[in-house]
């Protein structure tokens, strides 16, 4: 160890030369996971990178030092599960701390420029390299969840006034929740092969797949709770979790500001659900139906 660095350097190269090993055992583990060997070359290059930068600060600490098995096995079944792109961007997303920490430490170790310049560039090469056929589809599944969660939150926002009976509701809000789905995969399908895209099948079934998940959790509460005010309060708040997950999902995987698409997605949705609630309120007492 270098007698000439204080003790607080020490203990922060440390804490990166851990960070720096892990990081070589989630690329290197998912490098041997991936079948595209593109994907695999760039990925084992990007370990091989974060083994190189744990020796160079070894060298300057002269101790040895272990990986974060938590955060290792963490991220490695995040990448696996929601994709490689999402996964390693939300581990990189620390990213801009760890600059500045490599800028502090420059001023007694000088090379930790050069270190802080080549973890810059595994980003880029990440972004311009790495290829999902997931992401590749990622308009499809906007598409039939964004439809989906405009359409049904509002049907069922006016059908729990309308009918105040959970079940009608519910077999109400199926039926139109599935015929809906169905006409949204069709319609994807034509529209993807007419502009001549890759793959019609497939993107109508992302679409179909993704209206027909949404729909069975805005459902849900209906088959499981007994007053209508209740499963709408429900349905209502399961929609905004889906807009949080599915907007900090797209935010991480393709760097898009995560606050205005989660607020524009919101305000949709829960517009046209009340303005569909006071529809039901409004055609209920026109009407004078009672269920």
């Amino acid at each position: 160890m270098k007698t000439t660095l204080s003790d607080g350097t020490i203990r922060r190269v440390l804490a990166v030369q851990k960070k720096e090993l892990t990081e070589h055992l989630i690329y290197t583990r998912l490098a041997g996971s991936v079948k595209d060997d593109k994907n695999a070359a760039v990925l084992g290059k990007i370990g091989g990178d974060e083994l190189r930068h744990y020796n160079f600060w070894k060298g300057v600490t002269g101790r040895e030092v272990k990986p974060n098995r938590w955060m290792a096995f963490r991220y490695y079944w995040i990448a696996r599960l929601l994709g490689i792109t999402f996964g390693i961007k939300l581990m990189e997303r620390g990213e801009e701390n760890a600059q500045a920490n490599y800028r502090d430490l420059a001023e007694e170790i000088p090379d930790a420029l050069k270190i802080a310049a080549e973890e810059q560039e595994h980003e880029y090469a990440l972004i311009a390299l790495i290829e999902e056929k997931r992401l590749a589809y990622m308009g499809s599944v906007v598409l039939g969840l964004n439809d989906a969660l405009v359409e049904l939150t509002g049907a069922l926002a006016g059908l729990s006034f309308a009918l105040q009976n959970t079940r009608l509701i519910a077999m109400t809000g199926l039926i139109t929740g599935i015929a809906a789905s169905m006409s949204m995969a069709a319609s994807e399908y034509l529209s993807t092969k007419a502009e001549g895209g890759e793959n019609p099948l497939a993107s109508s079934l992302y679409t179909g797949a993704a209206y027909v998940v949404t729909v069975a959790i805005l459902i849900g509460p209906y088959l499981l709770f007994d007053h209508y005010l209740v499963c709408l309060a429900v349905m209502l708040f399961n929609a905004i979790v889906i807009i949080f997950a599915f907007n900090f999902y797209i935010s991480v995987a393709k760097d898009l500001d995560f606050r205005a698409r989660f607020l524009e997605m919101c305000a949709i949705s829960l517009g046209v659900a009340a303005l569909s609630f006071g529809i039901g309120v409004l055609v209920k007492t026109v009407l004078g139906v009672e269920v």
